[in-house]
């Protein structure tokens, strides 16, 4: 079968990419300046972070007109208490309902700059390396960037702690983590002796992509259990956390579960997939085939950054785990 990704790629993976699907520096951790504010410490106090960029970036005073470029940042500043006056642009439901009357104003692959003028924001958070460009732009308006991104479950905690010294809610950023923690523990307890074989893709009819291990959606299915067949394919020089798919290899690997993501509809994406299959009769002889376990996941929770319900993308993927063996 052959698989027509080239066209699609620039279109599809720019939400993907945007939402924090890129690789995080070592050395690009949250840290607290010497005037970093406390939990307890008054809404006036200065605070300062280091970005995932390795940038530091100062407040005179806590942050309160706030700009979320994604939805998992979105999550997280809700999560903590805090609110937006600015979120990304989506026509989709969304999770967090207290963001509904918010401003929209683009996304990390395309902002609204007069959008969010109009907000009047103190902090916009963006994604790193794509907004990179957009700091200039964003500081003519009186704002400050902070840039983060998620391609792993320690990224989503790394995005929250750095959230978490922002808005001074330390103690809340440290509850959240050790939700996330405890679910990672659970799992690691209940992880079986032999790992299901997953095939995790991400497209749409006419063009898919396999998820690798170093994406946010592959780091998810190894935590939660699962042996990602496509972990050695090689990486796409413009996409590193995806691989062109690899026919010979899947029938070889023989998955046992076949996992879609992508922003379509669910249905439609699943039948278009299974249509692609039937162009090679090779593909019958797969596991999970013969057994029709070919899931589309949800777009909220694995086509983005699901931020603080990663725990409810662990959760998933753990129960379609255990349905496969």
């Amino acid at each position: 079968m052959k698989f027509k990704w080239v066209a699609f790629m620039a279109l599809s993976l720019s939400v993907i990419i945007g939402c924090g699907q890129t690789a995080t520096p070592d050395s690009a951790r949250p840290v607290t300046g010497a005037n970093a504010a406390s939990e307890t410490a008054p809404k006036s106090a200065a605070v300062s972070v280091q970005d995932f960029a390795g940038r530091t970036v100062s407040f005179q005073a806590v942050p309160q007109q706030i700009v979320a470029l994604s939805s998992g940042e979105m999550d997280i500043v809700y999560a903590l208490g805090g609110q937006l006056v600015g979120r990304p642009t989506t026509s989709a439901p969304l999770a967090v309902k207290e963001a509904e009357k918010v401003q929209q104003i683009g996304t990390t692959h395309g902002i609204d700059l007069e959008k969010i003028a109009l907000v009047s924001p103190d902090l916009v958070l963006g994604n790193h390396p794509m907004n990179t460009k957009d700091i200039p732009s964003i500081e003519s308006i009186g704002a400050k960037m902070v840039l983060t991104s998620a391609n792993s479950v320690e990224d989503i905690k790394k995005q929250i702690a750095l959230i978490g010294q922002l808005l001074q809610k330390d103690d809340k950023a440290r509850e959240l983590i050790g939700s996330i923690d405890k679910k990672l523990t659970e799992l690691q307890h209940n992880r079986a002796a032999e790992k299901p074989r997953v095939l995790l893709v991400y497209g749409a009819p006419g063009a898919y992509m396999a998820a690798l291990n170093n994406s946010l959606s592959g780091d998810i299915l190894v935590m939660a259990g699962g042996e990602n067949i496509a972990a050695d394919y090689p990486k796409l020089e413009n996409y590193p956390q995806y691989a062109q798919l690899n026919t010979e290899k899947i029938i070889q690997s023989d998955p046992q579960l076949i996992l879609l993501m992508s922003h379509g509809n669910p249905e439609t994406v699943k039948e278009g997939f299974v249509k692609e299959m039937q162009q090679n009769a090779a593909w019958t002889s797969l596991d999970a085939v013969k057994q029709n376990r070919i899931e589309v996941l949800p777009s909220d929770l694995f086509g983005t950054n699901p931020g603080t319900r990663v725990i409810e993308a662990l959760d998933l993927l753990q129960k379609l785990l255990q349905s496969a063996k």
